[in-house]
């Protein structure tokens, strides 16, 4: 009875330690390879590289008091995120950038885990895409590819994203101002 239950308890250890593996991989597998687009820098009249990886967040939310209000949203949603990425370029005239550097971005989001969640699309003013990386029950990532002919940015967010505090997180690390608005439900009187 008792090499049964040691067993069992290695079996569910093992089994735990799966999980927490499988766990980690996904999250690391919601960033994106944005290295394709370094080249535009040359290019562009200006250019805004972020690279906020667990470690910087670690260190950048002990920095974070716990009096102020804002402070207290950011850290807490910055809590568990794996990674803010963000790469953006701005150009003088249309055509800095080409449909081949945007199809570099989309093609790592047509794996199946990713879903296009937004879509919206002008010939004025341009395109915004958004698509999360989810599993059952939570969301592991985020990428939203803006686009207009004069500027392209491409904003990755790897670990645990909370859609309603990302709406907090806009004009913070680089994430530009995306127009997420998260409507409560109203309550049942």
């Amino acid at each position: 009875m008792r090499t049964l239950f040691k067993t069992m308890k290695l079996a569910s250890l093992a089994l735990l330690l799966g999980l927490s593996v499988t766990t980690t991989t996904r999250a690391q597998n919601a960033r994106i390879d944005m290295g394709p687009l370094d080249h535009l820098g040359a290019q562009a009249s200006e250019a805004v590289d972020v690279n906020i990886d667990e470690r910087l967040m670690q260190i950048t939310a002990k920095f974070l008091s716990g009096k102020e209000p804002d402070e207290v949203k950011i850290k807490e949603l910055i809590n568990g995120l794996k990674g803010i990425y963000v790469k953006s370029f701005e150009f003088e005239n249309d055509g800095g950038y080409s449909q081949a550097d945007v199809d570099s971005i989309r093609s790592q989001l047509r794996n199946p885990v990713w879903s296009k969640i937004l879509n919206i699309s002008s010939k004025r003013e341009g395109s915004i895409e958004v698509y999360v990386m989810s599993n059952a029950a939570q969301v592991g990532g985020l990428v939203v590819l803006a686009t207009d002919p004069k500027e392209l940015t491409v904003v990755n967010i790897v670990g645990p994203v909370d859609l309603e505090k990302l709406s907090q997180l806009e004009g913070q690390f680089g994430v530009p101002d995306l127009g997420i608005e998260i409507t409560k439900p109203k309550p049942k009187n």
